[in-house]
């Protein structure tokens, strides 16, 4: 389990003191050693470490780590670049494209958002494997409350795009009046037509990151070259 450093570190250095922190950590590597748990541990806190405090400008709040071998790298809606990209990921794209133009790629990983400010955050950090929801209620969801409480405490914009009715949830936690909160269907196959695609949230963000003075996200996952036959 890696740990988190930086400015965040600094930012959860009181959630990291209280007992329910500790017994989630006990519940998690009790877990890791005696069942197959995604992300691997050396990734469960990447959404961090790609993304310091002090750089966010983007929130996007998934719900837990894809559960099938090789999927979860610790940011949400990503996978590593060799993996297929899962179907809510496939909507993204297409949202993209239809928003802002950008190509289809060939691969998944993320990485290059979150190296841009992009938080990409799941509510609990740890999965089962093949087991959804697995570790719902461990105490994951009261860390990453604290995280989005710490979010909202900053005075510059960020904003935050909340996809299904988990992530709209926590729009009550939201009530900066210089921070942007975006609302959508969820991604996923079951619900990306009653309102995610069409939501230009890609556009609406740079938009709003423009106006207040930000760099807008290069949203362009680039393909990467494949070589067979090695």
């Amino acid at each position: 389990m890696a740990p988190i450093a930086g400015d965040w570190q600094e930012a959860l250095k009181d959630e990291f003191r209280q007992p329910y922190y500790g017994k989630l950590y006990k519940t998690v590597m009790n877990e890791y050693r005696t069942r197959r748990v995604f992300p691997p541990p050396e990734d469960m806190f990447n959404a961090f470490h790609f993304t310091p405090l002090h750089e966010v400008k983007v929130v996007i709040l998934g719900q837990d780590p894809y559960h099938n071998v090789g999927q979860a790298n610790g940011l949400c809606f990503s996978v590593k670049e060799n993996v297929e990209i899962p179907p809510s990921l496939v909507n993204i794209f297409q949202e993209l494209h239809d928003d802002c133009g950008c190509y289809i790629p060939n691969n998944g990983c993320l990485e290059k958002w979150a190296k841009q400010g992009v938080l990409l955050l799941n509510t609990v950090l740890t999965v089962r494997a093949h087991q959804a929801n697995s570790h719902r209620g461990i105490g994951w969801e009261q860390f990453t409350d604290a995280v989005i409480k710490i979010l909202n405490d900053q005075d510059r914009p960020i904003v935050y795009l909340l996809w299904g009715r988990p992530a709209q949830m926590k729009k009550s936690m939201l009530y900066n009046p210089g921070q942007l909160v975006l609302t959508a269907a969820h991604p996923s196959p079951l619900s990306a037509s009653r309102g995610f695609f069409g939501c230009r949230h890609f556009s609406r963000t740079n938009q709003f990151l423009s106006e207040n003075g930000l760099s807008p996200v290069d949203w362009q996952i680039e393909n990467i070259q494949r070589y067979e036959g090695f």
